[in-house]
């Protein structure tokens, strides 16, 4: 049974930072791509960060670039998010997802759609104060 738990949120101040882990069980983790994805009240769920299976390759929203980075422990089965200059228009219910394909490239070609992400965790709610 795979699982896919996110943790690490929280209420924190404008500029303020924190760390997402996204904890996987049940799967080879080295072969899935992570994505972190978030949805606001009343939006739809957007893409926030991904990483590939070696973690050699990484992707980020634009609004979030320079400010949040993704990184893997494929040891731990851990993938984590450490957001900087935390701002308002960050808070949402950030989610976790996991995608096992062939290579990079499938992942990286699609790595946007949601569709794509076999599992899913259940999410961490992140709020952000002015």
């Amino acid at each position: 049974q795979v699982q896919l738990v996110e943790s690490g949120g929280g209420l924190v101040q404008a500029g303020g930072s924190l760390r997402l882990p996204c904890a996987a069980s049940g799967l080879i983790f080295s072969n899935y791509a992570i994505a972190w994805f978030r949805q606001a009240p009343g939006k739809e769920r957007d893409f926030v960060a991904g990483i590939s299976q070696s973690g050699g390759s990484t992707d980020y929203a634009n609004s979030v670039k320079g400010r949040f980075t993704i990184s893997r422990d494929n040891a731990k089965n851990t993938v984590y998010l450490q957001m900087n200059s935390l701002k308002p228009e960050d808070t949402a219910v950030y989610y976790c997802a996991a995608y096992g394909g062939p290579d990079t490239g499938s992942w990286y070609l699609s790595r946007l759609l949601k569709s794509l992400y076999q599992y899913w965790g259940q999410g961490t709610q992140v709020a952000v104060s002015p």
